[in-house]
């Protein structure tokens, strides 16, 4: 199947006019063939496949970008898979966010090992994310207001509960020097594990009405967050808790939600309010804005994409139903 279309500091910085600014990407979509999916929150396999979960119809799918073609591996228990990831050894690991629990499916044998919470109480695994050497998956269940990780060897989970009551720990990130850290969707803070203690800091950010949701961190470990509430990019310095924040381009309704950092460091997070989204490019070094590009699905919401280093592309899924390719342009400086 061939792509559908292709083409305390606080700072507010108006950002440039216009789609592609920078001429800095083109994107590829592909319509998902499987009914009703939801596809979100695609992965990048060792053979190039993509993998991605569809949420509302409960499977695992995959895509050859090579060959243009789909597959899926149907889930028979509702599962409602929130989210997945792929290790070096090309084995998928799922959120099974309806049913409690973390998915193991390796595709070599067709076999799919079930992990549940070890506390009735933990019943909506959401977000999950490798630490450095892959000998641990960390990941947040929203609802149940915990943060936990997973030994990949052992199967075996250890829950940390957020301090802050309803925080609602959202997306998840391993920074540079392996903590991971956390955004608070229900309050206006951050968080960060360490990982030898597993005990959890809190960070606030300067605005009560903050809601971050999403998170990503660049290679010097600086942490840039969508304020999903407030319709603002934020960058934390965990070195000296300093919290500068920019203006999304479409103001307070544009409701960032997915991101992801480049080879490059430049940050790139999805405007979900405009009709159609918009992926934008942000420069951390001048702290501005270089690229708008729209979705031409539209898109509906983008809640999750992945930076491919291999291919310097990003791959997002759609709540149109599509799965998306980034191919992006270095930037003027690294050529």
């Amino acid at each position: 199947m061939r792509g559908l279309f292709c083409f305390l500091v606080l700072c507010l910085l108006p950002a440039p006019a216009g789609a592609d600014t920078g001429q800095t990407l083109s994107i590829d979509e592909w319509e998902v063939p499987f009914a009703a999916g939801r596809p979100r929150d695609p992965a990048v396999a060792p053979d190039g496949s993509v993998w991605f979960v569809g949420q509302e119809n409960h499977y695992l799918g995959r895509f050859d970008p090579q060959t243009e073609t789909f597959s899926q591996r149907k889930l028979d228990d509702a599962a409602g898979p929130h989210n997945l990831i792929v290790g070096r050894d090309g084995v998928v690991w799922y959120a099974g966010n309806r049913r409690g629990y973390i998915g193991r499916y390796d595709p070599a044998s067709d076999s799919l090992t079930k992990i549940k919470m070890p506390a009735a109480r933990v019943r909506d695994p959401h977000t999950l994310v490798f630490d450095h050497n892959q000998q641990h998956i960390w990941f947040t269940a929203q609802w149940s207001n915990v943060v936990a990780r997973l030994t990949v060897a052992s199967l075996a989970i250890d829950l940390i509960d957020i301090p802050t009551d309803d925080a609602r720990p959202y997306g998840i990130i391993v920074a540079p020097d392996g903590r991971p850290w956390i955004a608070l969707l229900g309050t206006n803070k951050l968080a960060s594990v360490n990982p030898a203690l597993l005990t959890i800091t809190e960070y606030a950010l300067p605005d009560p009405d903050s809601g971050p949701r999403r998170l990503v961190a660049t290679t010097s470990g600086q942490i840039y967050y969508g304020d999903f509430a407030r319709g603002r990019l934020g960058h934390l310095d965990p070195a000296s808790g300093q919290v500068t924040e920019f203006a999304a381009p479409a103001g307070d309704g544009s409701g960032p939600y997915a991101m992801a950092v480049d080879g490059t460091d430049r940050v790139w997070f999805v405007e979900t309010g405009p009709r159609p989204n918009r992926l934008l490019g942000f420069d951390p070094e001048s702290g501005s804005y270089f690229s708008q590009t729209d979705i031409p699905s539209g898109a509906g919401s983008v809640r999750h994409m992945t930076f491919d280093a291999s291919t310097n592309a990003i791959w997002f899924g759609t709540d149109a139903g599509t799965l998306g390719r980034a191919r992006l342009t270095a930037p003027a400086s690294a050529r």
